[in-house]
Formats: structure tokens, C-alpha cells, sequence
């Protein structure tokens, strides 16, 4: 099965959007998707900036939480404009990547997205957190901790650099072979070149 790399911010509204429906548009078309979980605030520290460009640029700001409003009514998902932005994701973005290995990353993400961007939840909280691993079916602490090892901070200080090393700059991106793609209006765009490649292979 062809492979699109879905790399997320949980700080970020976009990957909100993106997340809420890739699953089952890659499953529809036959492509695999494989959950990237990263932190931009190293990347966007690499430039100068102490925070996200959305604060930096009030108009822009303004812009984009407009924009999502109206992207999540056209998408027909609830969404709420958080309380802190950008949230603290490390802890969230560490648990994800225990996911990715043990296979429930599509689900907590899922769940830690709404957590924050429909029930305005603190995903820098250990008890936010936990919460959500239990609406998954999981043990909260127990995976926390194991997601707070070193392990898992190795792998995301390597899933950051492995996203410089990409050009992304932004979330959410999409990655097929070498071909990147931002936004969650890319997103369809991206499964169509994925698409396109598997023709051209095959």
C-alpha cells in the first residue's frame, strides 16, 4: 500500500482539521498513512521567533481563527478556540510517538484534538492527558510514564530533526516519497499525487 506521512502539531487548528479526516480518506483511497507526531517550537526557533507566527502577526492571527471556524463548519466538526495558544505539546506529541509504536497513535490523537479544540482541555496537563488515554481504552499513568522515559524523548528531539531534514516548516504536512505538501487544504492533494505515483510505479 502506497504510503502519505501526516506530520502534526497538537498545538496547531489546521492539524486539528486534518486529523479529524485523514484516517478514513486514506483507507477510502487505498493509501497508508503513517502518523507523524513533531513539536514546531524547536523549528520555529531555528528562525527567531519565540512563539507561533499566528501570535507574531496579530493580523494573520485574526485571520486564521476565522478561517477555521469556517473550515470546521464546511468540514461539519465542532471546534472551539482554545484558551492558551499554542498550547504545550511535548508531553502530548510524546505519548503520540509511544502510539505510533504500539499502535494507538490515531486514536489518542484523535481524542487529544478534541480534548483541546472542542472541550478547550490543557494538553500540557498530566491529567488531561491521562483522560485521554482512558477514553481510548488505556491506562493513563502507566502509558504516560512510559512516554515520559527517555526513550520517548530521544524520538521526538529524531522526529524534529527528521522534519527539518524534510523542509517542513509548518503543520499539518504531508510527505509522499519526496514530495511535500502544507495545510489541511492540501490534504486531498497530496492523496491524488500518492495516487498518481502508484500509476506511474505500477
Amino acid at each position: 500500500m502506497l504510503k502519505l506521512e501526516f506530520w502534526f502539531e497538537f498545538a496547531s487548528p489546521y492539524s486539528y482539521l486534518a486529523a479529524v479526516r485523514i484516517g478514513d480518506l486514506g483507507r477510502a483511497a487505498g493509501v497508508e498513512v503513517v502518523w507523524r507526531p513533531f513539536i514546531l517550537g524547536p523549528i520555529f526557533a531555528d528562525r527567531g521567533w519565540t512563539t507561533s507566527p499566528f501570535n507574531l502577526y496579530p493580523d494573520k492571527g485574526q485571520y486564521m481563527w476565522r478561517d477555521v471556524e469556517r473550515e470546521a463548519e464546511h468540514q461539519g466538526v465542532p471546534f472551539e478556540r482554545p484558551s492558551i495558544f499554542p498550547v504545550r505539546s511535548v508531553l502530548a506529541a510524546r505519548v503520540a510517538l509511544l502510539g505510533v509504536e504500539e499502535g494507538f497513535v490515531e486514536g489518542f490523537a484523535r481524542e487529544a484534538f478534541r480534548a483541546h479544540f472542542v472541550r478547550d482541555e490543557d494538553l500540557g496537563s498530566e491529567e488531561v492527558i491521562d483522560s485521554t488515554l482512558a477514553a481510548i481504552g488505556l491506562e493513563g499513568s502507566t502509558v504516560r510514564a512510559r512516554a515520559c522515559g527517555p526513550a520517548m524523548k530521544d524520538k521526538l528531539r529524531e522526529s524534529v530533526d527528521r522534519a527539518r531534514s524534510l523542509g517542513i516548516f509548518g503543520a499539518p504536512s504531508f510527505v509522499v516519497g519526496r514530495e511535500l505538501f502544507w495545510g489541511n487544504d492540501r490534504l486531498e492533494r497530496a492523496i491524488e499525487f500518492a495516487l498518481s505515483q502508484r500509476d506511474v510505479s505500477g
